[in-house]
């Protein structure tokens, strides 16, 4: 129920908050600290990546009520689509699904040995 430019802060104000501690992550790494940095910023990409998702669901009517937002919105969707499309049709990919797939089933496996159901 946001007007546009209030989503847009909104959904800006992640990647705002997060600077300060990819900073402190960098000065970890100056520090001689590379490994405590780079989980630090591994961290805030993840978790920025998961709040600005979330955020863009619940703003994203507002926000392509902007008529530049829906513009670059439109064009960027089906480059998006047309790079992951590519990528799933690599070997990579598809090697990297059954592996998922296959570990999957064998964590649940071993669940079930550990703990069967009575």
């Amino acid at each position: 129920g946001l007007p546009p430019w209030a989503a847009l802060v909104l959904f800006a104000l992640p990647t705002v908050a997060l600077l300060p501690v990819k900073l402190g992550a960098l000065w970890l790494i100056a520090q001689g600290h590379s490994v405590a940095g780079i989980v630090v910023v591994l961290t805030a990409k993840i978790v920025g990546t998961a709040i600005v998702a979330r955020l863009f669901s619940l703003t994203q009517p507002a926000l392509l009520r902007l008529r530049w937002f829906a513009a670059f919105y439109r064009w960027l969707i089906p480059w998006k689509d047309a790079w992951l499309n590519a990528i799933r049709a690599t070997w990579p990919w598809r090697v990297g699904r059954v592996m998922k797939y296959r570990a999957k089933r064998a964590v649940m496996a071993a669940w079930r040995r550990l703990f069967p159901v009575r």
